[in-house]
């Protein structure tokens, strides 16, 4: 029996990964590879949706390549989004399966677009903001990816890549196109240490977000001065700050700390400074593992590039595939 199909995607920003992209992601892409067929992009066309350098974008695709397999992303499942032009391709073909008011109702597009009214005429608002979820359809659909792993913020978007194939199947006459399940993570979402009632980020600054590379001092700097108490809502009695702490403390494996120190934060113990000293060992544990094994990737730098504009090769004969497919389908002529 075949397995059942993955894609997922990652936009090369700069920097190296937080816990929050880790935990949300990329630790899932690392287990799923076990049980399904997966394929991981990193999409680089999405990168340019606002403002960036050239040279950056180039400078942080391989980096993250780099860093994802540092972690355990396998290169073979790894590709580049624009090393397979069929990615673009699709997505103009599906533009003309979507309303303009499915794309003005999508909640990124308006939080984004917000971020940029204020932008001089050189960094303007572009039309590629507002159409890349069509694109991200594309990226999708391209694969006939059975399950898509995404974080709630992520969900809207899915179900117009649903709604578009639907769409699709409709006017041709055909269920050609699968329509593609969410695959929740475990950890859907990692506050900032230092305001626990934000999603940890690296446009709020340097300490709201903890890299998977981080010095073992730095850390435990950043999870000894977490703040406990702080605004938002509350669960089952543990206000944010210390639920985001037991949050990292099971995603990085400890689970029965997790469950230990969570009953006695409900039981009115103090446990603040064993609960961080527990989440700051399990973090560095994490993170000298992944500098120990960077080290080795980046040792190989010119080797793996190879590989992965290989793997990006091999990939997009399955995407070849699907867009002649699509376009005999569509009344379009082929090659």
């Amino acid at each position: 029996m075949s397995k059942k199909r993955i894609l997922s995607g990652i936009q090369p920003t700069a920097g190296e990964p937080h816990f929050g992209n880790y935990f949300g992601a990329i630790q899932n892409w690392v287990r799923l590879q076990a049980d399904y067929d997966c394929v991981f992009s990193v999409v680089n066309y999405h990168a340019m949706t606002m403002p960036y350098q050239p040279d950056k974008l180039r400078e942080n695709t391989w980096a993250l390549i780099f860093n994802l397999i540092a972690v355990g992303v396998k290169p073979e499942n790894l590709s580049i989004q624009s090393l397979i032009p069929e990615h673009t391709e699709l997505g103009w073909i599906l533009n003309c399966f979507c309303s303009y008011g499915e794309l003005s109702r999508m909640t990124q597009f308006k939080e984004k677009s917000e971020q940029g009214q204020n932008l001089d005429k050189e960094t303007f608002v572009s039309a590629g903001l507002f159409d890349y979820p069509v694109l991200q359809a594309a990226d999708i659909l391209l694969y006939k990816a059975d399950f898509v792993p995404v974080g709630k913020d992520q969900t809207q978007h899915l179900e117009l890549s649903r709604h578009i194939a639907d769409r699709f199947n409709r006017s041709v006459g055909k269920d050609y196109f699968v329509l593609p399940e969410i695959l929740f993570t475990d950890t859907p979402k990692v506050n900032s240490t230092a305001e626990p009632s934000k999603k940890m980020s690296k446009s709020l600054g340097d300490k709201h977000f903890i890299s998977i590379f981080e010095d073992s001092k730095v850390l435990d700097k950043k999870i000894r001065s977490a703040v406990t108490e702080a605004g938002g809502q509350p669960t089952e009695e543990i206000g944010v700050g210390l639920l985001n702490l037991l949050t990292l403390l099971k995603a990085a494996g400890n689970t029965t700390a997790a469950e230990y120190y969570s009953q006695a934060i409900k039981e009115g113990k103090l446990v603040n400074a064993e609960l961080k000293n527990q989440t700051s060992l399990a973090l560095q544990q994490l993170t000298e593992q992944f500098r120990t094994q960077r080290a080795e990737v980046l040792a190989n730098k010119k080797q793996i590039k190879e590989q992965i504009k290989d793997s990006s090769a091999a990939i997009r004969l399955r995407a070849q595939t699907t867009l002649k497919e699509v376009k005999e389908l569509a009344g379009l002529l082929n090659y």
